[in-house]
């Protein structure tokens, strides 16, 4: 026996198989095999190897390919800031149910993931953003300017206000990626353009007129007829999710403020360490502004080409540097930095080590006011550079900024308060989670309740959007436990349980009887009016509009050489809109048509149509449309360009997470 296995675990055979076995372990280690991996992305983004196109997407292969996760936090976070701004912008028209609807989650999602796939493909084509684009986007951003130009005290101090705060590097590199990610879009939708013909043919077909008769079919009596139990309970059946009562909580909670906590005494020498601490936030750094020229010098240059610009830069320097130069002439006549070049080549103020390449800064913070010096080499090629002034730094005393240092340290002590009495209060919940009170007790706090609250909030803490997404969570609602502390701002936050939960249900005929009578009774009046709509055109189309209106005993309303863009608001803007959606009239042939505007049916005729005039239209006006239809179809481009990029990486959603 024992022979028998030995002969069949030999042999090239056995070889083969040993070494497909052996291959994974020696790539990805025995604790592959080993571990679980537990995946929490709602977005799996994923692309072969660029040498591998057709690589398939099994294992051990897949672990060549470029994978990028979008995880659950960071849609998280996007969709509680679509949340927001949303709910900003509709106030209390804000729908709380649709917002959490599928479909809108996946555009959510969707968005983000466009923006992942940007980066990706910037990234995989080598768009690479130089130092000088950056720093150009970043002075131009209006809240780091004063006076309407770049404030580096502001931009310093906008920086260390983020939370978490941002370094210049930190930020100077998110701005190149934006940069790189939003790129070849930009340059995608600003490529768009309108032809003159394409331009004509739009501005005759907004400047037309049309020539129409109406007439509005007068609403119908009050519906009186009994409703039947029947009619009643068959309308009910058929509409019953138009009477669902919303799903409802109550909760109980508790608050922690630190803005109403005592304030710590401020002690002297606890001042005094703050500011020697902190001696830099207090002086301001020699800033200095700058102009120069570049001469630039390609990474690829030849021996004699690198030497030909510094020949180049040497000669400008010399100018620069004659009596009575004109710096900010030959600057823009001669620079080959283009984010500066138009401004005659200045930069600004710019303080120690704000960016510059080490050489430059170097060399401009050992010059004087007025001195031009150079060529100065750099990774961008030679500069010239003159100081035009600087600004000597300064430092804040001790009893100038007192009362901003015994601020803070009030503030961080009743922080350390607050966080100390939060601690507490989460240890002692989560001893009992099944009530707040114990815990609220033991530390002096108070235990609140809300009113009843649908999805659509309520006043107070229900108006919190964390609030209201832990409320109405699967876990909160069938365990009757405590929450997580939810913070709601700096220094405030609140542990929920909810107390009374009522489902979504259909509503009982008993109580919505009353409701369901009235939409019987609205259902037949508008089947009336539907139907005296309907005879009146169909007798139109025999005899003509004026005809027909005159046999119903009905007026006829003519508008002529009415706009598509009616300035006046009667007709209403949806009526004229219906005249204008359906085809042209042929030779001496209305079209007729029927339509709804404003909770009335209307019956028209459009009797004639006539192209706008373009020779009415203004150079300015020309100008303005030509670049709105430029970049309608630049968006659409942009677009386009997205789904394009998107059939080149293999998408998965994880829909149990969203």
């Amino acid at each position: 026996m024992l022979q028998k296995l030995r002969d069949k675990t030999t042999g090239w055979i056995a070889g083969t198989i040993l070494t497909i076995v052996t291959i994974p372990f020696a790539f990805f280690g025995v604790e592959s095999y080993m571990s679980q991996r537990v995946e929490t992305y709602v977005a799996r983004i994923a692309q072969p190897p660029s040498w591998w196109k057709s690589a398939p997407q099994v294992w051990p292969v897949t672990y060549l390919w470029q994978i990028e996760d979008i995880d659950a936090q960071e849609f998280k976070e996007r969709l509680e800031n679509a949340r927001l701004n949303m709910r900003n912008a509709q106030g209390e028209n804000f729908d709380a149910k649709a917002f959490e609807s599928v479909e809108n989650k996946r555009r959510v999602l969707d968005a983000l993931i466009d923006e992942r796939l940007m980066r990706m493909t910037a990234r995989n084509d080598g768009i690479v953003v130089s130092d000088a684009e950056v720093a150009r986007n970043i002075r131009q951003i209006p809240e780091f300017q004063v006076d309407g130009a770049f404030n580096v005290d502001r931009y310093q101090m906008l920086l260390a206000a983020q939370n978490p705060p941002l370094t210049p590097r930190a930020f100077e590199e998110k701005v190149r990626e934006d940069l790189a990610t939003n790129l070849i879009p930009a340059r995608i939708a600003r490529s768009a353009f309108v032809t003159d013909l394409e331009l004509d043919r739009l501005m005759r077909l907004l400047g037309e007129h049309r020539d129409v008769s109406f007439v509005a079919i007068p609403a119908p009596a009050a519906d009186t007829a009994p409703v039947t139990d029947a009619e009643i309970e068959a309308w009910y059946k058929a509409h019953k999710d138009e009477y669902r009562s919303p799903e409802t909580v109550r909760l109980e909670y508790v608050e922690v403020d630190g803005n109403t906590l005592p304030a710590p005494a401020a002690d002297e020498a606890a001042l005094r360490k703050r500011y020697q601490d902190q001696i830099a936030k207090f002086s301001s750094p020699e800033k200095r502004e700058v102009s120069h020229i570049l001469v630039q010098v390609p990474a690829s240059a030849g021996a004699a080409e690198k030497k030909a610009a510094e020949a180049r830069a040497a000669k400008l320097a010399a100018e620069a540097r004659a009596p009575g130069a004109d710096f900010a002439a030959l600057a823009r006549a001669n620079s080959d930095d283009t984010g500066s070049k138009a401004a005659g080549g200045d930069l600004g103020w710019i303080t120690k080590g704000s960016g510059m390449p080490g050489a430059f800064d170097d060399a401009a913070f050992a010059m004087q006011a007025g001195e031009v010096r150079g060529p100065v080499k750099t990774d961008f090629g030679w500069h010239i550079i003159k100081l035009n002034q600087i600004q000597p730094g300064t430092q804040r005393s001790f009893e100038d900024v007192r009362p901003e240092l015994e601020k803070e340290l009030q503030e961080g002590g009743r922080e350390q308060a607050f966080n100390e009495l939060t601690g507490k209060l989460v240890d002692a919940v989560f001893k009992n989670p099944t009530s707040l009170a114990p815990a609220a007790r033991a530390l002096g706090l108070q235990v609140q309740t809300t009113p009843v609250f649908s999805r659509a909030g309520a006043p107070g803490i229900a108006s919190e959007p964390k609030v209201l997404r832990a409320a109405f969570s699967d876990a909160l609602v069938q365990d009757g436990t405590a929450s997580d502390p939810i913070e709601l701002g700096p220094l405030r936050t609140v542990l929920i349980r909810v107390i009374e939960h009522q489902p979504e249900q259909v509503q009982p005929l008993a109580q919505v009887r009353a409701a369901v009578v009235a939409s019987i009774r609205a259902d037949r009046e508008r089947k009336a009016a539907d139907a005296a709509a309907e005879a009146l055109l169909k007798a139109a189309r025999a005899q003509g509009l004026d005809a027909a209106a005159a046999a119903a005993g009905l007026a006829v309303a003519r508008l002529d050489d009415l706009p598509r863009r009616s300035p006046a608001p009667v007709p209403p803007q949806p009526l004229v809109d219906a005249f204008f959606n359906v085809p042209r009239p042929q030779k001496d042939t209305p079209v007729l048509g029927k339509t709804r505007a404003g909770g009335q049916l209307v019956v028209f005729a459009v009797r004639a149509a006539r192209d706008g005039d373009i020779g009415q239209v203004t150079p300015q006006e020309r100008a303005q449309l030509r670049t709105q239809v430029a970049a309608s179809i630049g968006v659409q481009a942009q677009e386009a360009f997205i789904q394009a990029v998107r059939k080149h990486y293999v998408i998965k959603i994880a829909e149990d997470r969203l």
